[in-house]
């Protein structure tokens, strides 16, 4: 039962960090300048994607999924850093 919650929690965890990275890992409301959105375009061009909105949500999706993993990870490492700490006092 204990292995259950650890990982309920452990998933609840990374879900919430996901989502907070979707509501702060994001260029809005400022607007893109002028060359970045011809950036999107030709790259949206080059890849065969009518609009470029397909391309920038999949590619903002990936960064926001990089950077929640990377922050579950960190926060991983450092409850493991200090329950050991706890551990040897």
């Amino acid at each position: 039962m204990a292995i259950l919650a650890r990982r309920l929690g452990k998933t609840l965890l990374f879900v919430g960090l996901f989502f907070l990275s979707i509501r702060y890992v994001h260029t809005y409301p400022v607007r893109m300048p002028e060359s970045q959105l011809d950036a999107w375009l030709s790259a949206a061009n080059r890849l065969g994607i009518r609009d470029p909105d397909d391309l920038y949500i999949p590619v903002m999706l990936m960064i926001e999924l990089i950077a929640s993993i990377a922050a579950y990870v960190l926060v991983l490492r450092l409850w493991r850093f200090l329950a050991g700490r706890r551990l040897t006092r």
